[in-house]
């Protein structure tokens, strides 16, 4: 029943302008926006009623933004985080690590100096047999530890004057990069709780009520967009030959007595309805084109949306 009513509509708009010749009826229509919930979350706020007339950019409608605050306290907290760890590696060790790894390879020296004479001595003693095998081994692990520790030290401080890798800076970028970019996403969707008007215009309806939680997607304004109005027809086929985009016609509007000045904006290539094949000349007069016309006149933009009109085109 939903695709025999805009047939038979059709039917009627052409046989109205077969009878009239130069015809073609239609409404006012506006650009119709609809205004979509970018999260489940609760309505905390509506701002606007049917009927307003809002400016681009006036907030229309609040989303409940708790979940997305927290989760933009959490992402800052990893940005900062990760740009200071950036900041450490590019600035490089501190002159007092520096200083402590010199005082623990002087430690280390020492300590190998020590254990390297202890063992000697020990050495000697038991080459006498005035001490054990068994001393001169721990003395002997003695002196490989410290010779170990020698080489840790010395490691440690060679790796602090070289400073940091270039490659362990570049892995610190990326994370920056990533964790800003992350930001950036949720900063976008805490924006989007909040509705504005991406156009001037007038709320047409407000399909969700105070409190209310709507899916993902869902229209939660819709709204007329202010600008040109433009006629809606549907051109007949003996018709659009004549019609193209910039073709200049004359309207008349329901309850007013003047004609409005407007231009073709578009016309449909593709019929409306009838088959597209094997058409017959009485099948071809039948066949419908949609059209858009703007009314370009300054005094047109405050006719109403909805209204039935006329449209005269000049005969060829």
């Amino acid at each position: 029943m939903t695709r025999v009513f805009p047939i038979l509509l059709m039917l009627v708009l052409c046989a109205c302008a077969n009878d009239e010749g130069d015809v073609l009826v239609g409404t006012l229509e506006r650009d119709r926006l609809e205004l979509i919930a970018e999260a489940n979350e609760p309505i905390v706020a509506i701002d606007v009623k049917e009927g307003d007339a809002v400016a681009a950019g006036t907030p229309l409608l609040r989303l409940d933004s708790r979940t997305a605050q927290a989760r933009l306290e959490e992402t800052t907290a990893a940005a900062s985080v990760a740009e200071r760890r950036l900041a450490e590696l590019v600035k490089g060790p501190r002159a007092q690590e520096i200083q402590e790894a010199r005082a623990a390879l002087e430690s280390a020296v020492s300590s190998e100096r020590t254990a390297e004479n202890e063992f000697a001595r020990i050495a000697g003693l038991v080459e006498r047999r005035l001490l054990s095998q068994s001393q001169l081994d721990n003395a002997r692990a003695q002196r490989d530890s410290a010779v170990s520790m020698h080489k840790q030290a010395q490691a440690r401080l060679d790796l602090l004057l070289e400073g940091t890798r270039r490659e362990a800076i570049e892995q610190a970028e990326a994370e920056l990069k990533q964790a800003r970019a992350a930001l950036t996403e949720v900063e976008t969707s805490l924006a989007r709780h909040t509705v504005v008007a991406p156009r001037a215009g007038t709320i047409e309806a407000l399909p969700f009520k105070l409190g209310e939680r709507p899916p993902v997607g869902a229209p939660v304004i819709v709204m007329l967009a202010d600008g040109v109005p433009y006629a809606r027809v549907y051109v007949p086929e003996p018709r659009r030959a004549q019609l193209a985009p910039g073709t200049r016609v004359q309207v008349s509007v329901d309850g007013t007595d003047r004609m409005y000045a407007g231009t073709v904006r578009f016309i449909s290539a593709q019929a409306q309805f009838t088959p597209y094949y094997a058409l017959t000349q009485e099948d071809r007069s039948r066949l419908s084109y949609l059209a858009e016309i703007d009314l370009t006149e300054p005094e047109a933009r405050a006719l109403p949306s909805g209204i039935p009109l006329q449209v005269r085109v000049s005969s060829p």
